[in-house]
């Protein structure tokens, strides 16, 4: 099967005549695309403007109407962001017309659009426990606030993700959607859809999928029982890594109308529709309309023209880069388990993945290019690998035409406890890689490199006589009293239930230690005399060796979850 045919057949309207099924190539190049009509430019044109002249009195009045089709302000559409969202809606729905997509400034907005569209203070949400680590604090913090519950299925909250007896279980009266990743990032179990989307059947509520990783050139969960879909678009749709986006896609197969008392915000008489509820008035598509109307719209996350423009050159390629993506992936792959540094990899397209008959049902083009992989020597050996390395870069991103590498345990995933790595499969050697479009050979040899940095590393740490032991120091012996303190105020790991704080900066975070908001820093902990630095830092960097007590976030810093970059 070649690029243009994988993906299966999409219809797209290339003709007077209506939609036609086209491979997906094809239709990633052509769906939706309608040629600039003022000067005939075949590529739409980037609209940079953040609102739309109206003729008249009466034209103004009928586009904030409805009865004029036509834009007013760039937050509620514009005609570039329009043409993709076209194109994506045609590429993840599988036919032309039968979705509706909605682009928003980031994944993480279009996660926060695809909830708060079906979510109110006092539902409660499902999710597979292995995901994004960023998406799980957008569940268990964030919308907890808001008063939305969450109830994690798989690892360290017990059941199997694959298990739908697991999922049933954990169904509510209250319970609201179903939400799992098909590629987790970054073990790369995947999630059984089928299996999970049966039981959102079962109970009448959405399932609601994040297919980053896959892409709809990969996977198109719709076609598997998935409801609702999004993207971190900054990923492959995108691909160049230079602009931030995300999607959500509706594929309106759901029946909101069958369950009115569930989802009252899409039942219930609407002043903005002249007493119509969004069911009456957009029938299968309510939620979409709703997402886009009073979520996205109000919240305000949105998706700069210039942004769509730069998604939409990206999504022009896709199914090349991404079958080129996976190959290497394989490649790369058996090439590390074979070595005997390397304690496992975590890939479902190996034979030896507990996730391959999956990956053969749900993915058979390709399984993706993230994946991760543990070496034996625990931190010290992903330390020597990660820094021997020279092709791939050292990011918090993903889907880049790019190599990429990143340390979970001490970035992404470094607000849990250590027994919530451990539980999670993030062990202190496991290290993350988004394999890009480059040779295959020069990405290997590049992890050969890694790999002779970690033997080097082992053969030195073995040559070196074991230091007697010293008593400490009167500063060093008051840190671990300070690195105690600061461990008990950590919150337990929970089992996915958070009520709200009950108030916005009193509670302990995870983000700060364990200290509240409200609380102030510490006093900094006194250190025996640094040791110069091994290499030189560049100005205003932190010496490698020395690590001051945390402080007050400076304006603008982010969160470690919420800056992780999937």
């Amino acid at each position: 099967m070649g690029a243009g045919d994988a993906g299966g057949l999409v219809e797209s309207r290339l003709d007077e005549a209506g939609p036609e099924p086209v491979g997906f190539s094809t239709a990633q190049v052509h769906a939706g695309a309608e040629p600039d009509a003022g000067h005939g430019s075949r590529v739409a044109p980037i609209y940079l403007s953040a609102g739309f002249v109206f003729d008249d009195f009466d034209h103004a009045r009928e586009r904030f109407a409805g009865e004029s089709y036509g834009y007013t302000y760039s937050r509620t559409g514009n005609p570039t962001t329009a043409a993709v969202e076209r194109r994506l809606a045609a590429l993840e729905g599988g036919g032309f017309g039968d979705a509706e997509a909605i682009v928003v400034a980031s994944g993480q907005a279009a996660l926060t659009v695809a909830f708060l569209g079906v979510l109110r203070a006092g539902d409660h949400i499902v999710s597979a426990s292995s995901i994004y680590e960023g998406s799980r604090g957008l569940l268990r913090d964030n919308l907890a606030r808001l008063g939305i519950e969450v109830d994690f299925v798989g690892g360290t909250s017990g059941g199997d993700a694959n298990d739908p007896d697991s999922w049933r279980r954990a169904i509510r009266p209250t319970t609201r959607a179903l939400f799992g990743e098909p590629i987790p990032n970054p073990r790369n179990d995947l999630l059984d859809l089928e299996a999970v989307a049966s039981v959102a059947r079962e109970a009448g509520i959405p399932f609601i999928v994040d297919n980053t990783l896959a892409t709809p050139y990969l996977l198109r969960p719709i076609e598997f029982g998935a409801d609702i879909v999004v993207h971190s678009a900054s990923k492959f749709l995108a691909g160049h890594g230079t602009a931030l986006g995300g999607v959500v896609v509706d594929a309106g197969r759901f029946d909101w109308a069958a369950h009115p008392d569930a989802f009252p915000h899409l039942s219930s008489p609407e002043r903005a529709l002249g007493g119509r509820s969004y069911m009456q008035a957009y029938g299968r598509f309510a939620y979409a309309a709703y997402a886009r109307q009073v979520v996205a719209s109000r919240f305000g996350p949105v998706l700069s023209p210039l942004n769509a423009f730069l998604l939409q050159q990206g999504v022009e390629t896709l199914s090349l880069r991404v079958a080129q993506h996976s190959r290497n992936a394989l490649a790369v792959a058996r090439w590390l388990q074979e070595q005997p540094e390397v304690e496992s990899v975590d890939y479902s397209g190996l034979a030896s993945s507990p996730h391959h008959e999956l990956a053969r049902r749900y993915l058979p083009r390709g399984q993706g290019s993230v994946f991760s992989f543990t070496l034996a020597g625990g931190e010290p050996a992903a330390r020597a690998f990660y820094d021997a390395l020279r092709l791939f870069s050292r990011m918090t991103h993903l889907g880049d035409v790019r190599s990429l590498v990143l340390h979970p345990a001490s970035t992404t995933h470094t607000l849990l406890t250590d027994e919530e790595r451990i539980a999670g499969g993030i062990g202190p050697g496991l290290l993350r890689l988004s394999i890009g479009i480059e040779d295959a050979d020069d990405l290997i040899r590049d992890l050969a490199r890694g790999i002779r940095a970690v033997r080097a590393a082992a053969a030195i740490r073995r040559a070196q006589p074991r230091a007697p032991a010293r008593p400490p120091s009167p500063a060093s012996s008051r840190a671990p009293a300070r690195s105690s303190a600061r461990a008990s105020a950590r919150p337990e790991a929970t089992s996915g239930r958070n009520p709200a704080p009950a108030t916005t900066g009193s509670g302990f975070s995870s983000a700060l230690g364990g200290r509240s908001r409200l609380s102030p820093a510490p006093e900094p902990i006194p250190y025996p005399e640094a040791q110069p630095a091994r290499h030189p830092a560049p100005h205003g960097a932190p010496h490698p060796d020395v690590h001051p007590a945390p402080q007050p976030a400076p304006h603008g810093a982010t969160d470690p979850e919420a800056s992780s970059g999937r």
